[in-house]
Formats: structure tokens, sequence, C-alpha cells
């Protein structure tokens, strides 16, 4: 009897749920649905839309079950960086916000005057890019307690009054952890994409818990972090009747590129990769990270792999550019390319 596999792949500009299965030893891939991705405005911020993707992935596995199809295992993985936060009822706390969004602006130095990048780096290994979680943390902490709206009635200007979501929040759950979560009803928090976040320390490759002291974020938030490869849990009771069947859900390496770079076909440590998508990433796997003064001048960074390995690489602008266009045209990938073919411009332009 032929065992499935299902694989949900999502980016930041489409999703794809993958059936796998192995066949006279090779390993045979089929679509089975794709859907949109893309950040929208709402309250002013660009945000996700993940109760409209969760509901793709459920129609993904509904159409396993159609085909008759159904999958042994299933498990997720998605960009880095970008999480909820759960309050005690598991309800997210405020919205969906992408690490495209703008607050983020100024939160690094605010994250330095506690800690200096220097610092950072040595621990963590980890790039500055700052719509890192540890940065979007600090937007939350430093910009959610009373945003000012205008009360037409009395024509004056009041506070709005918010708890604190970080007061407020139990869990911190990466997009990927999340979508486990919905699925499963267990809060996990996946090794790979947690590295993504600069918290995660290099050496013991564990939350950096005196990093995290330090910002005055709140340990309880933090989840356990678990390898690729670890059984979540089985999904919902509530899910079994939608879909018609259970399935194991088990954590990938969930940051995409963590999963990509472990497809890379080489035998050896002898080789460089470019995983290409919305980001291009161009680099090497180590199993030791390198958080040394010229590794971080060069702001290269050191991403969490499998079995605890070091994806040591450079982020390089990738296809955003294109989707953007895409998108602002109206016309699909195969039509650009038709057009680029037939274009007489001869610049060239620094994407960066």
């Amino acid at each position: 009897m032929t065992k499935y596999y299902a694989a949900v792949d999502m980016g930041a500009s489409s999703g794809r749920l993958i059936l796998g299965h192995m066949e006279n030893g090779r390993m045979e891939l089929e679509e089975i649905h794709r859907f949109e991705n893309g950040m929208v405005k709402k309250d002013g911020e660009l945000c996700w839309e993940f109760d409209r993707i969760f509901k793709e992935i459920v129609a993904g596995l509904k159409k396993c079950k159609e085909i008759g199809k159904i999958p042994v295992s299933m498990g997720v993985d998605t960009w880095g960086v970008d999480f909820v936060l759960l309050d005690k009822d598991d309800k997210v706390l405020g919205n969906t916000v992408g690490y495209r969004d703008h607050r983020t602006e100024g939160m690094d130095e605010e994250v330095y005057k506690i800690i200096p990048f220097e610092e950072l780096y040595a621990r963590t290994g980890i790039q500055k890019a700052d719509y890192n979680t540890i940065y979007q943390l600090m937007a939350v902490k430093e910009q959610q307690p009373g945003q000012l709206e205008w009360a037409k009635s009395m024509l004056m200007i009041v506070k709005k009054k918010h708890p604190e979501y970080l007061e407020q929040a139990e869990a911190l759950l990466h997009v990927p952890d999340y979508f486990h979560f919905l699925l499963t009803g267990q809060k996990t928090c996946e090794y790979t994409e947690a590295t993504t976040g600069q918290m995660v320390n290099a050496q013991t490759k564990d939350w950096d818990y005196e990093i995290i002291d330090k910002l005055g974020y709140p340990r309880r938030i933090f989840q356990k972090l678990i390898m690729p490869g670890t059984s979540v849990g089985h999904l919902t009771e509530e899910l079994q009747k939608e879909d018609g069947f259970d399935v194991e859900v088990v954590a990938p390496a969930t940051h995409d590129t963590g999963s990509a770079v472990l497809a890379v076909p080489a035998n050896d440590d002898d080789f460089i990769y470019i995983s290409s998508g919305t980001w291009s990433l161009m680099g090497i796997e180590r199993k030791e990270a390198d958080c040394s003064l010229r590794s971080m001048q060069a702001n290269f960074t050191n991403e969490g792999g499998y079995e605890g390995r070091f994806r040591y690489i450079k982020n390089i602008m990738g296809l955003w550019i294109i989707q953007c266009v895409q998108k602002q045209l109206g016309i699909s990938f195969a039509e650009m390319v038709e057009l680029a073919k037939s274009s007489t411009y001869t610049r060239i332009f620094d994407v960066n």
C-alpha cells in the first residue's frame, strides 16, 4: 500500500499542498492544492490573512480525501521571523502583522540601548535585519499602549487604551508553529524557525534567556524548542470530522530555507547552494556557527538547520520585486517572461 506524505509549503506570494510518495526508489511529488498569499492593509498595518490561509490548508487536506490519497503525516513550512501572540484563551492578540510593515523602524536602536549589536551577534550569529522577531517584539512592547484616535462626538483627541499585548500574552508562536497549533491544538516552537528571530543562542541551540530577560520580554511566552522530525500531534477532533480522516503532524525544518537546503543533492560539505524565492539565500552548511566579528561585518547569518546544523548564508534580494511587478500588472509570470524576451531595455539597476 502506497504511503503518502503531505507538505504545506508557504511563501510570501503563494502556498501549496504537495503529496509525496516513494516509487521505485524515487520520491514522486504531486501538487494537490495551490493558493495565493500576500499581505493586506488592516488598521494601517501590513498583515497576513492567517484565517484565510488556514482554510486553504484544510481545503487541501479535503482534496487528498477526495482523490483517495490520505497522507500518513504532514508538516508546514513558511518564511521566517513572523509570529502571533496568544492570550490565555488561545486567541490572537492584535493584528497578524508581517515583517514588511514599518512598525519596526527605530526598534533596532531601542534594542541596542540595552544590548549592543556586537553582543547580540556574538551570542546568536544572526545578521542585522530590522524585521527580526527581536525587533518586532520591541515594537509590540513600545507601541501598543495607547494609540491616538479622534473622538468625533467630543471633538477632542483621546487616548485609546489597550492592555499591553505582552502582559496578556501566554504564548509566542511563529507562523508555521501557529498553523501546527491550529491543526493539532499543541503549542510548539521549531528550532530552524526560532533561530531567525535572533533570540536563540548559537552555542546552546536554545533560547538565550539572558537576552530575553534584559529586553523585558516575558519568559513564559517562549515554548520549548523542538527539532525537525519531532511529532507535534494528531489533528483535532473537529478537523478529523471536517476532513474525514486523521493524520500525524510532524514538524519539518519549518523555516522554508531550512527545508530547501535539506533537499540539496550533495553528499559532502564541499558545495555552495542558492535557494531562490521571495528572497535569495546563498551559502553553505556548517556544524558550528561563525559568530566572529569578521562574519558580523560581512552581515552573514547563521540560521538553524536540520540536526542542529547551521545554514551560513548571505541574504540577497530575490524575486520580491518581480512578484510586486506581476501583481501590479495583473499578468502571469509566463507573460512577464515573454515581455522580457522582447524588451529592448539594456540598462541594469541595483535591486538592493
